[in-house]
């Protein structure tokens, strides 16, 4: 197929001379005004226009600059053929979007060499919009793949780090699906204090995904606990439940250490931090380190909430299982004292999503409710 030239002159002679002189090289068509040239340009999609200055009606400047403008403008160069030689004219031309200039009367063999030019030249830019095609296309299949593999990695990561803490929370056989309702529980909390309350701008989506993820370590000190005192079916000793309570620097410690060693920093910093102020009380009389108010991390108030909601509604050998309203009086009364206010109050706007998780409905799936709830 051969390269395609537009003339617009309102001369015919002027489209004549320029038709013997291109018409065994090039594929032709005519325009004898700025209007017909613009009506033209969509069906004979030239790639080079020679385009007359002076005419009747729109002028070439202005015909130059509707061209550029359009959707097809990049895709066509434009020489300006005009008698006005300033160089003045020659700039308002280039101003107007013209990629060359050429002064009437013209020498032939320059005209030739000038299109040999722009054709190569469009030839160079058509295999650049070609290759950015094909990388734009690379780019699309290259960031599928990557997202792919990232969801993979992520998956897997969460399975093993899901397969650990369960590890860990097996050596309590009473414990059941204790880990996939807190982290639930945690979700839903969040996700409420990140729309509503006092701690909006404190939570955001990575956030309420964090808790999520890191929330089932929580106890996952309990390893290094003796089995003499975690599995002691009746009440500890004094001393026995300041064995206990080391669950938390233990925990917390193995997590610092991991967390160094990974890209994940935010996701094992914020495990390490529950796992550590878990048990803190807002009054500041939890432990390990005693922490009050908002001195507690804002993902260990969240944690602390779920983790007892859940044992409230779980069966223990020392106690049955509370009603979710029982519980829920439980935490109410410990409002300010134990529990974070903001916390419990994001706690009750969202209750009915904590009591669906203890109490789902008849047509509802225990296990893909717990794996669905609070997103």
């Amino acid at each position: 197929m051969r390269d395609r030239i537009l003339i617009v002159d309102d001369c015919r002679v002027n489209v004549s001379i320029l038709e013997d002189l291109l018409a065994d090289d090039y594929e032709l068509e005519q325009a004898f005004s700025g209007e017909e040239c613009l009506e033209k340009l969509p069906a004979f999609r030239p790639e080079l226009v020679l385009l007359d200055i002076v005419m009747p009606g729109i002028d070439g400047y202005d015909v130059c600059k509707k061209i550029k403008a359009s959707p097809m403008g990049q895709f066509i160069q434009v020489i300006l053929i005009s008698g006005k030689a300033s160089s003045a004219e020659r700039l308002r031309g280039y101003e107007f979007g013209a990629d060359d200039y050429l002064v009437k009367p013209f020498d032939h063999a320059e005209l030739l060499a000038k299109i040999r030019i722009h054709f190569r030249l469009h030839k160079h830019m058509k295999d650049l919009w070609a290759a950015n095609n094909r990388i734009q296309k690379f780019n699309v299949e290259l960031e599928k793949l990557v997202g792919a593999r990232t969801r993979e990695v992520v998956e897997t990561r969460d399975v093993a780090v899901f397969a650990l803490a369960k590890l860990a929370d097996s050596r309590d056989p009473e414990t059941g699906e204790h880990l996939e309702r807190m982290r639930t529980y945690c979700r839903i909390l969040a996700a409420e204090m990140s729309r509503e309350g006092s701690y909006r701008d404190q939570i955001d989506d990575q956030f309420v995904e964090d808790i999520y993820r890191s929330s089932p370590l929580h106890d996952i000190g309990k390893v290094g606990i003796p089995d003499a005192i975690l599995l002691k079916p009746g009440r500890l000793t004094p001393e026995e439940f300041n064995v206990m309570k080391t669950h938390t620097v233990i925990g917390a410690r193995a997590l610092r250490q991991a967390a160094a060693q990974s890209s994940y920093g935010g996701f094992l910093t914020m495990a390490e931090v529950i796992a550590r102020h878990h048990h803190e009380r807002y009054n500041g009389r939890g432990y390990p380190d005693g922490l009050a108010g908002e001195n507690i991390p804002l993902s260990a108030r969240i944690a602390a909430l779920a983790d007892v909601f859940d044992a409230l509604t779980s069966s223990r050998v020392y106690k049955p299982a509370f009603s979710p309203e029982k519980s829920q009086e439980i935490i109410l009364e410990s409002r300010g004292e134990h529990f974070d206010p903001n916390v419990v109050d994001g706690f009750l706007r969202c209750e009915k999503q904590f009591f669906a998780l203890v109490h789902p409905t008849p047509d509802v799936d225990r296990k893909a409710l717990v794996a669905s709830r609070g997103s």
